[in-house]
């Protein structure tokens, strides 16, 4: 069975897209830990980030920074924290959330935006990718 990510790819489920490749994904999280809270993922549906081949491995890596680079500007965000845990889906994915502290990286405070405010993060992530 197809887990919820590889659902979203194939666009059986709507999601706000920030960037995709042959290899990888990534769209905004459904619960917000921070205005711009975004997932990186394989497209190639592995559970462990361990058991990921080490050419999809690197790919997710490369456009975690890149987004990541992305994030700050469009957030003003000082870091972009960086997680990977796995336990919701079991699909390999890493989240990178906007912080101004530790205590922003805390999941407990997740939340759903409106749409308004999914789209005007995702438009301004976007244009900072193509800085």
């Amino acid at each position: 069975m197809s887990s919820i990510f590889t659902k979203i790819i194939n666009g059986e489920l709507p999601c706000y897209k920030i960037h995709e490749d042959e290899l990888t994904f990534s769209f905004l999280a459904l619960d917000q830990v921070h205005l711009g809270h975004t997932l990186v993922i394989p497209k190639k549906e592995v559970n462990q980030w361990f058991d990921t081949p080490p050419e999809i491995f690197t790919q997710v890596g490369l456009n975690s920074q890149k987004i990541a680079k992305a994030i700050k500007e469009a957030t003003g965000c000082p870091r972009v924290g960086v997680m990977v845990a796995g336990f919701e889906v079991p699909h390999y994915h890493v989240h990178m959330i906007p912080a101004w502290g530790i205590p922003d990286l805390d999941f407990k405070k997740a939340s759903r935006r409106t749409d308004a405010e999914m789209k005007s993060i995702q438009e301004k992530i976007i244009q900072a990718l193509k800085n």
